[in-house]
C-alpha cells in the first residue's frame, strides 16, 4: 500500500495558493454526457506528472482540466485542491456521472481525483508510469481514500 500511495504523489497537479480562486462555474447538467464522453476517449493516455494534454499525458487534475475545457469550455485550474473548492459538495449517495470525485491519498485533503462515470466507476490518471483508466470507488483502495463528491454542474 506504501508503494501505491507513493505513486499516487504525483496526481494533485501543480501545488498553488488559493488566491485567484472564484466561486466555481454553473454548467448545464445537459453537459453530463458530454464530460463522460469526452474523458472515455481518453483512455489508456499515458500519465504524466504536470501533463494536461493528450499528447504528452495527463495527471489526474489535468484531466480534469482537460475534459471539462473540452466537454464544456470551462476554465479549471491545474490543481485538485482548487477544484475541489471550486465545486458544490454533492452527498456520495446523489452522485451522478460527470460528477467529481475526491481522496485523501497522501494525507492531506484533495491529493486525487477523478470524474465520475456510473455505475461506482470513474475515470483517473491514477500514478507515475501509468495510463488514464476507470477504477471502482469499492476497490479497497479507493473505498479506503474516498473523501468526497463535488460537482461543477448548475443544480
Amino acid at each position: 500500500m506504501f508503494a501505491a500511495a507513493m505513486l499516487l504523489v504525483a496526481c494533485a497537479g501543480p501545488q498553488g495558493g488559493r488566491s485567484g480562486v472564484v466561486q466555481g462555474p454553473h454548467i448545464s447538467p445537459a453537459q453530463r454526457t458530454e464530460v463522460v464522453l469526452t474523458a472515455l476517449s481518453l483512455l489508456d493516455t499515458q500519465y504524466r506528472y504536470g501533463g494536461a494534454r493528450p499528447v504528452g499525458g495527463f495527471d489526474c487534475s489535468g484531466l480534469v482540466k482537460y475534459v471539462f475545457a473540452t466537454a464544456t469550455d470551462t476554465s479549471l485550474p491545474h490543481n485538485t485542491d482548487q477544484i475541489a473548492q471550486l465545486s458544490h459538495p454533492v452527498p456520495r449517495s446523489q452522485l451522478q456521472p460527470g460528477d467529481l470525485v475526491f481522496f485523501n491519498t497522501l494525507g492531506r485533503r484533495n491529493s486525487h481525483m477523478g470524474i465520475y462515470v456510473g455505475d461506482g466507476r470513474f475515470i483517473n490518471a491514477p500514478s507515475t508510469g501509468g495510463h488514464v483508466r476507470i477504477d471502482s470507488l469499492d476497490s479497497a483502495y479507493y473505498r479506503r481514500h474516498f473523501q468526497s463528491v463535488g460537482t461543477l454542474f448548475a443544480r
